[in-house]
């Protein structure tokens, strides 16, 4: 992702969150896209992940893969396990078994940091924001890493911190741009509606110039308007920045119009992957989380 790409956001077309529908807006920007789109090599590699948290199993020999460029959704019904695998790939737990390998960088485990700067970002169900800060300054948090000056030159706001500032306030104004959201820049995110703090979570996630992006149930909560946006968002960010995807998310609409492949969960065991209408027409993923086949 650079500057030059953020300066230019998406369609601003408004797709829907329904059930799959070939005629649906959804469905018709990811045919749109997909008919452009190339999915590349794996990026990311899960290989026997096992997690236990004393005699409690929350994740039992899960391996599936994640291709460069493409929406993986991660699904299954709650305490299925979904979170916690985002917890291993991104170092917030460490595994009891298994490895992990990103760009050909295999590891057992590694701490957040050390995820975040090969280039792994995520944003959290339960929103993590600076309530009592300003939508641009939460956005900037995503920048850290980024910034090269070391704290005496940032303290003082010597030559070189503060042109830094100025650029990295730029990429970030930026991302506000394509997020919609420059009426609320300098508005504290805890006065924000729930649906533009999700953005702002967003946004921050894409400061840090994501190659892959974990998104932990970025819709819950929301309104069908809300989910609209938040649809389009993900879409543009895969399709105009070429960032790779992860997904949590239990709108099933949703995760069947845009994901290009989907992993099924359940009781920390894997019951089902492969692409959105096979999954559909798993059995076991019918009976565990879709309903029953009676």
């Amino acid at each position: 992702m650079t500057d030059a790409v953020l300066e230019h956001p998406g369609s601003t077309a408004t797709p829907a969150a329904a059930p799959s529908d070939s005629s649906h807006p959804i469905a018709q920007e990811k045919s749109s896209a997909m008919s452009e789109k190339k999915i590349g090599d794996v990026i990311l590699d899960i290989q026997n992940i096992s997690l236990r948290f004393g005699g409690v199993k929350a994740l039992t020999d899960i391996s599936f893969n994640v291709r460069e460029h493409e929406i993986r959704s991660i699904i299954g019904p709650n305490g299925a396990g979904k979170s916690s695998m985002l917890n291993c790939i991104n170092g917030v737990y460490t595994p009891s078994e298994g490895s992990i390998t990103f760009r050909g960088q295999t590891f057992a485990h590694m701490n957040s940091r050390q995820v975040a700067e090969m280039g792994v970002a995520r944003t959290f169900q339960n929103l993590a924001l600076f309530k009592g800060m300003s939508v641009i300054d939460n956005i900037m948090t995503g920048r850290n890493l980024k910034m090269k000056c070391n704290l005496l030159q940032q303290a003082f706001h010597l030559g070189p911190a503060r042109r830094e500032e100025l650029a990295h306030r730029e990429f970030v104004e930026n991302i506000i741009d394509f997020l919609e959201i420059q009426a609320y820049r300098k508005t504290p995110v805890g006065q924000l509606p729930y649906g533009l703090q999700k953005r702002v979570d967003l946004g921050r996630a894409l400061a840090m110039e994501p190659q892959v992006l974990l998104l932990d149930e970025p819709m819950a909560g929301m309104n069908v308007e809300e989910k609209q946006d938040m649809c389009r968002f993900i879409l543009d960010v895969n399709d105009e920045f070429g960032t790779t995807i992860v997904l949590i998310e239990h709108d099933m609409g949703v995760v069947m119009d845009i994901s290009d492949r989907v992993v099924v969960l359940d009781y920390g065991k894997k019951i089902g992957d492969g692409a959105p209408d096979d999954v559909r027409n798993n059995e076991d993923v019918i009976r565990a989380y879709l309903g029953t086949t009676d």
